[in-house]
């Protein structure tokens, strides 16, 4: 009887802190980056999924934009189809690209829809060919050591960055109580397809819906500073300096970049979040001390 007693104090207790953070974001958007090992650990997806319904049911608009490299590998491994990455980025040829928009447009897309279904939810499955969400360019990567943008040494062949976003499509959904969920292909003006990062899909959505947070979740527990402790607050002038003074570097740079450019472009915050804690966007959304780091606007 005590023990019961004392759970039910904790719940009570929990939802006692909950409730300001649930009535300060109801009605907002809240764009989820969902990768890493949320996305293939079996208990997290699932205690993802039933975050995401529950952010719905307590009146927020969840919007997901989801990777899948390790996905992407697996099958192009099993259709004996060999990988090549150029700065951490796969070379995507015609053949890769027809793998990438299997994998991401259809597999895992497909699954994150269905998980979301399974806890509740009412998800629905888009890529950026769908109603020209995404308008994508040639991504022209340029050579660590000269700065040279010269395609035939760094062509990364179907690989795109964001020229545009339309989300007339995204926006209906939400409003018909729908959870989008993103998958990061995008069309150039060419009419071919084209795999964008999709730490910057996200981060260019939530600019274009005038997102009250972004959320990028990681494995790691967020932005470490040089002793490897967690930063757990930063504004963008912060973020700046521990780019210039080498803190932030290498895969984690374009990611907290991606993070920044959003709160300039007035995002509410953005997070960086530990994929590998269950049920992190919740503790991030509605407790006291959250999860990972927090980067806001300047003061």
């Amino acid at each position: 009887m005590t023990i019961q007693l004392n759970k039910a104090r904790t719940v009570a207790h929990v939802l006692t802190e909950a409730l300001p953070y649930i009535r300060r974001f109801q009605g907002k958007t809240i764009v989820v980056k969902y990768g890493g090992n949320a996305m293939v650990d079996e208990k997290l997806k699932q205690s993802f999924a039933r975050d995401i319904v529950l952010l719905k049911l307590v009146g927020l608009n969840p919007v997901i934009v989801h990777g899948g490299g390790p996905q992407i590998g697996g099958l192009l491994k099993r259709l004996g189809i060999d990988s090549h990455f150029i700065q951490g980025m796969r070379v995507t040829t015609a053949e890769t690209m027809d793998v990438v928009e299997m994998v991401l447009g259809g597999q895992v897309n497909k699954q994150i829809v269905n998980l979301i279904n399974r806890h509740g939810g009412k998800a629905v499955g888009l890529t950026g060919k769908d109603g020209d969400l995404i308008r994508a360019r040639k991504l022209h990567l340029r050579h660590k050591e000269t700065g040279d943008a010269t395609d035939d040494v760094l062509d990364l062949g179907h690989v795109g960055e964001v020229e545009s976003i339309d989300v007339g499509v995204v926006e209906m959904l939400v409003a018909s109580n729908f959870i989008p969920v993103i998958a990061p292909i995008g069309v150039g003006e060419d009419g071919l397809s084209y795999n964008i990062n999709a730490d910057l899909v996200a981060g260019k959505v939530a600019e274009v819906l005038e997102a009250e947070k972004l959320m990028l979740l990681t494995n790691t527990p967020g932005l470490l500073d040089k002793g490897d402790a967690l930063i757990k607050e930063l504004d963008a002038d912060g973020v700046a300096g521990l780019i210039e003074d080498g803190t932030i570097h290498g895969g984690m740079l374009p990611k907290v970049r991606c993070a920044l450019d959003a709160v300039n472009a007035g995002v509410g915050s953005s997070h960086i979040l530990d994929g590998r804690v269950e049920h992190a966007v919740m503790l991030d959304l509605f407790t006291d001390e959250g999860v990972g780091t927090l980067i806001r606007r300047r003061a």
